[in-house]
């Protein structure tokens, strides 16, 4: 299946999937951020992110002074002449670029700052975070975007029988 497919049924599942992450996070006790981010080094070993790019060209990350700094300083520019040409200001106050897909993503999907790319896009989808319970809301809205966290979902599903 490719990851066009996988993300078309991870929306057909998203309701499914909802109501499964809703009960995960009301069930007490320890192990879920283990499973999770077994799952996370499981999928992520054969994961092919440059066959996808669709968080690169959907899902636009909020810069921090710091990613706005550094990659204004990768690309000899004044970070105020980097926000004037790629960033504008979102509803929530942050920094995010003007445009998707992403202006630094090549036709190959590789991203020409990829050194020094946003905290957003090297954590991204978070799946390997501490806490997991805390940010299943995000990884729900991830999983329509990653097919990678779709599969996380679904693997935990049937663990959980």
């Amino acid at each position: 299946m490719n990851y066009k497919e996988i993300l078309k049924e991870a929306q057909n599942n998203y309701q499914r999937n909802k109501a499964f992450l809703k009960k995960l996070k009301r069930r007490p006790g320890p192990g879920l951020d283990d499973r999770i981010h077994r799952l996370h080094e499981e999928i992520f070993q054969r994961a092919d992110c440059l066959s996808c790019a669709n968080c690169c060209i959907t899902t636009g990350p909020m810069l921090t002074p710091k990613d706005i700094e550094r990659i204004s300083k990768s690309l000899r520019m004044k970070p105020a002449a980097f926000i004037e040409q790629y960033l504008r200001v979102d509803e929530d106050g942050d920094y995010v670029f003007k445009s998707m897909p992403c202006t630094f993503l090549d036709g190959h999907n590789y991203c020409a700052i990829y050194e020094d790319r946003p905290k957003a896009c090297r954590e991204y989808p978070h799946t390997d975070r501490k806490n997991m319970r805390q940010i299943l809301d995000l990884t729900l809205r991830n999983s329509v975007i990653c097919p990678a966290v779709y599969e996380i979902i679904e693997k935990l599903k049937r663990e959980a029988g």
